[in-house]
């Protein structure tokens, strides 16, 4: 998924003004749950994204679902919805996510799999992901059934391709030639 300008600049601000009140952490949390929240939940997708929903409607929304979150980052749902940039909220909180983690010294690396990991996989594919980056990683875990099995492997700019899916894809390939 490629992060728009306009997300990365508000991102790059919220972290630098939560920086300076100490609330990075807190808010770092925050976008997590902004992230979960919003990319799992289509109907709040459609409503932060429709033209016909008013701001404050958006931002009433917004805080009645989030109400337990830092005031740093009620205060940036309001600027977006002020700026009328609400339906880049999701790239916003990926964004911070990855700053915060770049200012901790620590990469994201994204492991995708057909089913859940085990502790002990989980422990290789970490150990992999930080040879890889040659820093700390934190490691966030998706499962797709559609790639079959194996897995992806992402960290930074680089991904490893292991999936059953990408295999038959290339085999695919190779026989329609």
């Amino acid at each position: 998924m490629r992060i728009s300008r306009a997300a990365s600049r508000y991102a790059k601000a919220i972290l630098s003004l939560a920086t300076d009140q100490g609330a990075a952490v807190a808010v770092n949390n925050d976008m997590k749950s902004v992230l979960v929240t919003v990319s799992k939940n289509k109907e709040l997708q459609d409503f932060l994204k429709s033209p016909v929903v008013t701001g404050d409607k958006k931002l009433g929304a917004l805080e009645l679902i989030f109400k337990d979150v830092n005031a740093l980052t009620v205060k940036s749902f309001g600027l977006l919805v002020t700026n009328k940039r609400v339906d880049i909220l999701a790239d916003v909180a990926t964004q911070y996510i990855v700053l915060f983690e770049e200012m901790n010294k620590r990469v994201i690396a994204t492991v995708t799999t057909a089913v859940p990991l085990d502790a002990a996989l989980e422990q290789k594919v970490l150990e992999k992901a930080e040879a890889l980056a040659g820093k700390e990683v934190t490691l966030e875990k998706l499962v797709d059934p559609a790639i079959i099995g194996g897995f992806i492997l992402r960290v930074g700019d680089q991904e490893i391709n292991a999936s059953v899916q990408s295999k038959l894809s290339g085999l695919k390939r190779a026989f329609t030639q």
